[in-house]
C-alpha cells in the first residue's frame, strides 16, 4: 500500500544506520515491527499477576493421563 508520510530526515537517516539498513521503507518497517513487538510484550506483562497458576500441576502426569484417554 502506498503511503505519503512527512518524517524527520535527520532521525530517518539515524535509524537507518544505526539498524544497518538501506532504504527509509526499511527504516519505517523495522520501526513499526519493533513498535508492535514491544506493545504485545508490555500486554503480556500487564497480565502478570492476574492470572493463578497449579503449584501442583505436573506436566508428565498430564501427558499421561491424555495418552491413557486417547488410547496410545
Amino acid at each position: 500500500m502506498a503511503t505519503n508520510l512527512a518524517l524527520d530526515d535527520e532521525l530517518i537517516e539515524q535509524a537507518r544506520q544505526l539498524g544497518g539498513l538501506r532504504t527509509k521503507r526499511d527504516v519505517v518497517t523495522q520501526a513499526l515491527m519493533e513498535y508492535v513487538q514491544r506493545r504485545k510484550q508490555a500486554q503480556l506483562l500487564n497480565l502478570f499477576g492476574t492470572i493463578e497458576l497449579d503449584d501442583g500441576f505436573d506436566p508428565q502426569v498430564q501427558r499421561r493421563v491424555e495418552r491413557s484417554a486417547s488410547g496410545t
